[in-house]
Formats: structure tokens, sequence, C-alpha cells
């Protein structure tokens, strides 16, 4: 019994009507209350193990949401450890080597190659792209301030090209700021001399200040690689200046190699002669080191131009079905798809891990209309790929892979200790990128995450930076080589973040290309 006193409070502050719900709800809860208490504990244990049941049950049958979570949290959370990652790295080359082309993070010292900051303006639109705005900003400054190309100084002419020129055009694109198409004329015009060979195939080095260029001290040659990877920056060069002579000088080049002898199927040699033009030391054939890039470059210029310059369709399709005829081999153990190389007939099965970017260019062919089988090879040499990472001891890649064509070995990949070297590269999570984008399958997120982790627990300097190291084989000594190439800022962490991100729209690969640097240059209008 409520006293009078209590019961004249209710219905003061209440009024009747909701005393008597008040009161009504209240004894129901109460006598469902002891209810409850008049259960054995065994039969409360029954019910809520049956409630449980049910709610997990019920979870359970919404997989794709629940999916939805677990990629969503993964996504947030895999996006800012690259962010981290870029902000280390960053942390070191501002505190060490500031304005100059490489740290080197474990001496806290830097390296110098072109004296032209290369690390600075290969991560410009990374950190773009990333969202750093205050870092960006600072290397913005620098940019304006302080980066001259009138230096007495030789550059390598397919390097300066990758990462300078097509770095600076990218990020005249993202931001729409002059400042950076500006030094892309000045770089694009003072690379000119570097054409000026009696066969109009460029040397591989000029001197940006006195303007004058020449091959290496020991040969005439140049690389193959290195003369068929420039023409996606001067094409572009010429587009945004209407000044049609760097697009002419780089096509002349494709030109001369579209007709050239000594292809085997579709598959070029190395080296060319700045002289007569030809390939020299002809007979090896690879996609990897002084060949990779030429193939890169066939399908992305098709795509560039609006798909409508056919002898570079042409050329590419020629070379993939040259791969597969040529190179193209399974280890015995694991069935791994590989593309090994090809010495005056005799298959090396070994493979670089710069031919990792080939799963990523077969799938945006196949992306594009090519043939379906694309896709499938893609599919292949990705897992091949993921392999030379995973069965590492340190899970990162080596330099080169050798893979085993013999049942009695039990391995699929061995090391040779001069190759057990991992330098950061980022052909791998490149690769990872355009397959993520074409098939939305997670688990090349989760291979990319792996890889990530692996870089932090193995080249992850504490006072700032990342460094290469010397042997992939040994997690207690991984040999630090002290230093952080610029394409680890450039590459690697930039396509390790749009791995991770949920917006397709970031960098859209309907609407741009990717130069071999991880420069993302447009696709034309279908006007130009």
């Amino acid at each position: 019994m409520y006293s009078p006193q209590r019961q004249d409070f209710v219905s003061l502050t209440l009024g009747d009507q909701y005393s008597r719900s008040y009161t009504n709800g209240k004894h129901r809860r109460q006598s469902c209350w002891r209810k409850w208490k008049q259960l054995s504990r065994l039969q409360r244990s029954l019910i809520l193990f049956l409630l449980a049941f049910l709610f997990i049950c019920g979870i359970l049958s919404y997989p794709s949401l629940t999916e939805q979570w677990r990629v969503t949290v993964k996504a947030v959370d895999r996006v800012e450890a690259v962010r981290e990652a870029f902000r280390h790295a960053w942390k070191g080359y501002k505190a060490f080597a500031w304005g100059h082309d490489e740290l080197k993070p474990i001496s806290k010292t830097h390296g110098e190659w072109f004296g032209l900051g290369l690390t600075l303006i290969d991560a410009l639109d990374t950190m773009w792209i990333l969202g750093l705005k205050d870092e960006f900003a600072e290397a913005r400054k620098w940019v304006e301030t302080e980066l001259s190309f009138s230096k007495n100084v030789d550059v390598n002419l397919f390097e300066s090209t990758i990462r300078i020129l097509g770095g600076l055009l990218s990020t005249y694109h993202l931001t729409g700021d002059t400042l950076f198409l500006d030094k892309a004329k000045d770089i694009g015009f003072r690379l000119m001399p570097a054409f000026k060979t009696p066969s109009k195939i460029p040397y591989s080095d000029v001197n940006i200040g006195k303007g004058t260029a020449h091959p290496p001290r020991w040969t005439t040659d140049s690389t193959v690689a290195e003369v068929t990877s420039i023409q996606l920056e001067f094409r572009e060069l010429s587009r945004l200046t209407q000044d049609p002579q760097y697009q002419n000088a780089v096509e002349e080049v494709t030109r001369q190699v579209h007709r050239l002898e000594g292809k085997r199927d579709g598959l070029v040699p190395m080296f060319i002669n700045t002289n007569s033009g030809k390939f020299t030391r002809r007979g090896a054939f690879t996609l990897g080191a002084r060949a990779d890039s030429y193939y890169e470059y066939l399908l992305k210029q098709w795509l560039q131009g609006g798909k409508k310059e056919t002898e570079l369709l042409e050329d590419y399709l020629q070379a993939i079905e040259g791969v597969r005829k040529n190179l193209l081999r399974q280890t015995s153990p694991s069935k791994l798809t590989f593309v090994g190389e090809l010495s005056n007939g005799h298959l090396n099965p070994k493979m670089d891990h710069l031919v990792c970017f080939l799963p990523g260019t077969l799938a945006l062919g196949a992306h594009n209309g090519l043939p379906a089988d694309h896709m499938d090879l893609a599919l292949q040499l990705m897992e091949t790929c993921h392999q030379m990472y995973a069965q590492m001891e340190t899970g990162l890649s080596p330099e080169i892979a050798h893979f085993n064509l013999q049942s009695s070995n039990g391995r699929d990949i061995d090391v040779k200790p001069a190759d057990r070297h991992n330098l950061l590269r980022p052909e791998t999570v490149e690769s990872l990128f355009y397959m993520y984008r074409f098939t939305k399958d997670s688990k090349y997120r989760d291979w990319g995450w792996d890889i990530l982790q692996s870089f932090n627990k193995y080249t992850r300097v504490p006072s700032g930076g990342y460094t290469s190291i010397g042997n992939v084989r040994d997690p207690v000594n991984p040999a630090p080589r002290d230093k952080m190439e610029s394409f680890f800022l450039g590459e690697t962490l930039k396509y390790l973040f749009l791995l991770f991100s949920d917006d397709s729209e970031l960098i859209s690969l309907d609407k741009y290309i990717f130069n071999t640097e991880a420069h993302p240059l447009p696709i034309w209008p279908s006007t130009s």
C-alpha cells in the first residue's frame, strides 16, 4: 500500500489517467519479474541461450550487411594507415633530405642523383590524392621558390621524364595550378636535345643546363624501355602547349620501333643503337628490366589517344601472344604461372619483380574490350606475384625470383643470394589496385594490407622514413640498405591508398591513365 501522502503526490504530478497507466505498467513489470524469478536457474539459462542463438542466426542471415560493415571498417583503418605511413616517410625526408633527391633514413642524411628534389616532385600528386594539404602546401612553396632546372647537371632522359615531367603534369591536372605546368614546360624543353641523334632514337643522358646530350660512356646503345616509355608525357606536353615538337619526337621513335626487324612474335630485344636505330644484342627477350614498360606504354598510348591508333594496339596484342608462346610457364609443385626470360632460344625460369606490372596492365586492357583471356592470365599472374611476397620470411618480395620446373623439388620459388633485396617497389601493389578496381574481390585488398604491414615491420625507420633491405629471407636481420627510393612515395603508397579507398571515382580508370611512375594523366577528349 502506498501512503496517502504518496498517492496525493502522484496524482498532483501526473493526473489520474497517467497515474493509472504508470502504476499498471509498473505492476506488469513487477509481475513479469516475479515470474522470471520463479523459473529455475536451468530454465533461465535455456531461455537466454535460445535468445542468443536466435540473435546470432539473424545476424548471419544478412552476410552482405555484415560483410559491408567489416569492409567499411577495414577500408577506413587501412586508408588512414597509408596516410600515416606517408607522414612518417615525409617526416624523415623533411628532417634529413629536404629539397634533395633521396632520403637515407638510417644515417639521417640524403642522397643525390640529379639534384632536383626527385622525392618531393614524385610525391606531389600523392599528397594531393591523400588529402595531405599541409604537406602539399610546403612542397608547392619549395617548387615555386627553390626548384630550378638551370643547372649544369646530366640527367637520365627516361627517369627525369617519368618522375619529374610526369609528376609536374599530373599535379597540374589534379590542382589546376599553372605553376606546375610552367615547370613542366621548362624541363620538357630542356630534355629535347636528347633526340638530336643520327637515328632520332634518343640518347640516354641530357645536360639540362648546357643543352647537350650523349649516350652512356660505355656504349652508344639506349635501352628499349627507356626510349619507348616517355611517349605519354611528351604527347601530353604537346597537347597542353599546342607545340607539336614534343609529340613529333617521341612518335618518331614509336614508328621506328614498330617497323624494326629483330622482334620475336612481338617481343622486342632490350637494346637499340642511337646511331643506326637498330636493335642490338638480339636474342634476349624479357618483360623485366630494360623492356618492361615498352609493353605497358603500347596499351596506354592507345587508351590516351582515344583508342584510335591501331598500330599501337596491334603491337600490344601481338606482344601478349608472344609472351604466351615464348615466355609463359608454370611451376611444377603448385602450378604457379610466371613469365620467364628467353636467351638465344633457351628459357630461363627467372622473373623480375618489375614484371608484376603485367597483371594490372592485362586487366586494364580487358576492361577496355580486349580479349577476355587477358583477364584470365592477369588472375594467374597476380597469384604468382602475391606468392613472391607470401613465401618469403619477411612477407616482402625479392628483386628477382627463380621458379622451379622440377617436380622433385617442393618449393615453387627460389631466391639467389644476390637477388634477395627489396627496394620498396610498387609493381605488385599497382596490379592489386587494378585487380580490385575491376573485380571488387576483397582478397586483393587483404594482400595489399599484408604487404603494407610487412613494410612497417621490416623497413620502417623510427626517426622517419622507410629503407630498402638486403635480405627478404632473414626476418631477424633483413640488412637495411639506408635508402628510400622516390617511387615509394610516388608510386607504392599511392597505389596502396587507391587500393583501400572506396571511392572508385578517385582517379577513375575511365578518365585517367597512369604513367609508369604512377602519375595519372588524362585520357584525351574525343575532340583532341
